[in-house]
């Protein structure tokens, strides 16, 4: 993996805390996750807590993860529902288009 690409997953790789509903990301390093919240706000990425409302509104459940790959300009986000499954969706990381959705 190039190391920009680690680093910007570094940066957005979470800890996905679910209690009570609610979904905590810690980013691991401060620096990337500035720099990546600058490209939100410049309109380059689409933002994480929109991206995250869709998938929630499409499968609702728990996130179990959340990945981010620049070189394909994708966020990943996998959630287990009700019955035990787990979902996998794939959004475009620049506009946030949903493109894609799958059992895994």
């Amino acid at each position: 993996m190039p190391k920009f690409l680690f680093s910007l997953f570094a940066a957005l790789a979470c800890l996905v805390l679910v209690a009570g509903g609610a979904v905590v990301a810690q980013p691991a390093d401060p620096t990337e996750t500035r720099r990546l919240r600058e490209a939100v706000q410049r309109g380059e990425l689409a933002s994480l807590d929109s991206i995250l409302a869709d998938a929630q509104r499409r499968v609702p459940g728990r996130v179990v993860d959340v990945e981010f790959d620049l070189d394909d300009d994708e966020y990943e986000i996998e959630i287990l529902d009700a019955n035990g499954r787990v979902w996998e969706l794939e959004y475009r990381a620049s506009t946030g288009e949903f493109k894609d959705m799958e059992q895994d």
